[in-house]
C-alpha cells in the first residue's frame, strides 16, 4: 500500500495524462482541419502515448491496493489560430506535466517511498524526451514552416511517426 497523499497526487495525474489525451487531440483536429494531416497524425500519436502514461498510473494504483477515480476531462481551452500555436502550446503543456511528475517524485521522496520514486524515474525521463520533442518541432517549423515546399516536406516527415506502445514502461 503506498501513502494517501502519494496516492491522491498519482490520482490526479492518471486525469491530468488522459486530459493531455484530449489536448492533442484537439491540436489533430485543427491540423486536420488545415489539411496538414502529417501534423494531424503526429498528435494522434502523442494522444495514444498519453493515453498509455494514464494508463500505467492507474495499473500501479491498482497493483498497490488503492482505488482509482476519474474526473471529468475538461475542454482544451487553447485558442489556435497559427500554424504555430500548437507546437507552442504543446511544449508548455509538457513543461507543465514535467513539474507535476516532479513535485509527486519530490513528495515520494520526502517520505522516503522508493518504490513510488522508482515507478516515476521511467516518467522523468520521457517528460525530457517530450520535452525535447516538442522543442524540436518548433525548431523545425520556424525554420521549413513558412515555406510552402519546407512545410509539405515537415507534414510528410510526421506524417511518418509510428505509434509504438511502450514495452520499457516503469517497472511496477
Amino acid at each position: 500500500m503506498i501513502d494517501e497523499k502519494i496516492a491522491k497526487l498519482i490520482n490526479e495525474q492518471v486525469n491530468k495524462e488522459l486530459y493531455s489525451g484530449y489536448l492533442y487531440l484537439d491540436f489533430a483536429n485543427y491540423y486536420a482541419d488545415a489539411g496538414l494531416d502529417g501534423f494531424a497524425h503526429w498528435y494522434e500519436v502523442q494522444a495514444q502515448e498519453e493515453r498509455d502514461h494514464a494508463m500505467m498510473m492507474r495499473r500501479y494504483l491498482i497493483d498497490n491496493g488503492v482505488r482509482v477515480t476519474f474526473d471529468a476531462i475538461g475542454k482544451p481551452d487553447k485558442k489556435l489560430t497559427k500554424t504555430d500555436d500548437p507546437l507552442k502550446a504543446g511544449l508548455e503543456h509538457e513543461q507543465y506535466v514535467t513539474s507535476l511528475i516532479n513535485h509527486i517524485y519530490a513528495e515520494a521522496a520526502k517520505i522516503h517511498d522508493y518504490k513510488t520514486m522508482q515507478f516515476l524515474d521511467w516518467f522523468i525521463k520521457e517528460q525530457g524526451e517530450e520535452e525535447k520533442n516538442a522543442d524540436d518541432m518548433i525548431k523545425k517549423y520556424a525554420l521549413f514552416g513558412h515555406d510552402a515546399k519546407g512545410l509539405y516536406s515537415l507534414n510528410q516527415e510526421l506524417g511518418a511517426r509510428v505509434y509504438t506502445p511502450s514495452a520499457t514502461g516503469p517497472a511496477m
